[in-house]
Order: C-alpha cells, then structure tokens, then sequence
C-alpha cells in the first residue's frame, strides 16, 4: 500500500522501532516458526497464525477478523505464498486501525475552537497515568500552550505529590485540595483557575480505582457534570490510560471504563519494556476508540502521538 511509502520523522520512529523491539521480535520468531518449511498458506498456516496473533495479545475476536481477511485474499488469488505473508498482515492490520483511527494525528494540538480545552484522564493506579499528565503537559507547553493541571485523584496522597512532582517538573501551576477532598470540587477549582489564568488545556486527573463499578460511574459523572457548570461542553476528551505490558488485563481495563464512562481516546503506555504491543491492534479494535498515544520508553519525549502507519511500519519493518 502507497501509504508505506510515507516518509517518517526520523528521530521519533527510531524511538517507536526500539519500543516495538520486544514485541516484533517475539511476534516473527512465533511467525516463522508457524511457517517454517511451508511455502503456501493454507489451512495449518492460518491455524497456526490465529494462535501467534492470539499469544501476542491482538486478541481473539480481532484476530479472527485478520484471519478472515486473509482467507478471503487466499480464496481470491488462489495461491499466497508463505513469504507474502508478513506484507499481507501488514496491510491487513493498517487497515483494520485505519477503521477506528481516522486521519493521521502528528502532533499534539488541540482543537482551535475549544479554549480552555478540557481533557479528563482516568484509568486504574498503576498503569502509568501520572506520567502520562506529566508528559502530556510538556509536550502541550513546548507548543506554546498555556496548561493547567488539576489534581482529583484525591483518594490518595501519592497521586497528589506525584502530580505536583510532574507540575515542578514541567513548570505548569497545579490545582489541588487534601486528600479526601471532594473529586468534583478539585476539577471545578482547575476549571474556573484555568479559565482565570487563560488557560489553552486543562488536564484533569481522577482517581483509579475499579473495586465498584457503580461507584466510579457515580464518581465520574458527577465530576463532569460539575466541570461543566463551569465549561459548558467540558471535558473535551476523556482520555483512557491502559498498560500496555498487562495484555489481556488492558482489554478488562477498558470493558470496565468504558462501560463506567464515555471514553473518547486511548493511551496505552509501557509498550517499551513488554512483547505484548499486539493489545493495541486488538483494544483499537474491539472498543472502536482511537488510540491517540503511546509509551514507548521511560523519556520525558517517549509518549509519542500515535500514528497508526508508523506503528504498523515499526511492528513489521
């Protein structure tokens, strides 16, 4: 397909192909041990590509679309070579993210329209959501943009110094309460602070917690609906942070939020250090929610703007 053809910012995919490195390197060992001394894809070939793709955490339900693409693409040209393989998932899977992620982000902008644009991030503790605030809010000032970080993930005392860590760090003011203050009364605060201070982004962190579904739905819905006292259409997105290294455990992750909360885009982080980046094929896929950044290192510059014809280029170069 054309679009390979794309030339890519150099130092950013040299960063994206050594975050892949684990998961690439995994997948075609596992590939070329499914084709080993076979040289036309047939039946046993797809059989033993399903279970690579489905041991790579692409999961089972978006692996079998793969799978029933290829079939239709074998019954059409009648014969597919073993080592036309690699070229055909790699079309076959830019063109399934092509579905969910629409256009071609390259950069971190925001909307022209939306001042103060309010992006709620939420996810579970652990998975990296902290320092995706943190990253977010750098790369948002280095464009010139004015932000505001509002810490409501007020059920713990580490997500507080932890934002406040990333705040100093990146130099942006943060607004925050004690711990157990009020979730809503945190995010109304950093709505009319960022409003006062001419703000271009608001970040909000909440908490992450999934022990009760209905009590993060309640919690959720009533932090919006204060924000919006405040900002009429506010938040402008709501940003899901997945761990990419948890494979499976990001897919429940996302059953959970999403069926909690209107998730609008996806950051999945932690690709760098797994052999499990299949997930974000599979969590693309199946919650039909872009994926508007990844992981891929430990780097104030590492959360990359996803692009989904760099990712696949990277998965299978």
């Amino acid at each position: 397909m054309s679009f390979f053809k794309k030339i890519f910012s150099s130092e950013k995919k040299e960063t994206l192909d050594k975050g892949l490195e684990k998961s690439k390197s995994t997948f075609f060992n596992k590939l070329s041990k499914a084709v080993a001394g076979k040289s036309k894809v047939d039946d046993d070939v797809l059989d033993d590509l399903e279970e690579v793709l489905v041991s790579s955490d692409v999961g089972v339900n978006t692996t079998l679309k793969i799978i029933e693409r290829i079939e239709e693409r074998v019954a059409r040209d009648k014969y597919l070579g073993t080592d036309e393989l690699n070229g055909i998932l790699r079309e076959e899977i830019a063109a399934l993210l092509s579905e969910t992620n629409s256009g071609e982000a390259t950069d971190y902008t925001i909307p022209e329209n939306k001042k103060p644009y309010v992006l709620m991030v939420v996810g579970v503790n652990g998975v990296g959501k902290t320092t995706t605030i943190g990253k977010l809010a750098y790369q948002f000032k280095k464009k010139g943009l004015n932000v505001v970080l509002g810490a409501a993930d007020t059920f713990r005392a580490a997500a507080i110094d932890q934002l406040q860590v990333w705040a100093d760090r990146v130099d942006v003011p943060i607004v925050k309460q004690a711990m157990g203050s009020d979730p809503a009364s945190v995010a109304f605060d950093a709505l009319q602070s960022g409003v006062a201070q001419n703000a271009d982004v608001i970040i909000i962190d909440t908490a992450g917690r999934l022990h009760n579904k209905i009590n993060l739905m309640n919690e959720l819905t009533k932090v919006k609906r204060v924000m919006q006292k405040v900002i009429g259409d506010a938040p402008h997105d709501v940003l899901l942070v997945l761990d990419g290294s948890t494979g499976q455990n990001a897919f429940e992750q996302a059953k959970q939020f999403t069926a909690a909360t209107e998730v609008t885009s996806l950051a999945v982080t932690k690709l760098d250090g797994t052999a499990k980046g299949g997930v974000v094929i599979g969590i693309s896929d199946q919650f039909k929610i872009p994926v508007k950044y990844i992981g891929v290192g430990e780097g104030i510059d590492d959360l990359q703007v996803f692009n989904k014809y760099e990712f696949v280029d990277s998965f299978f170069k």
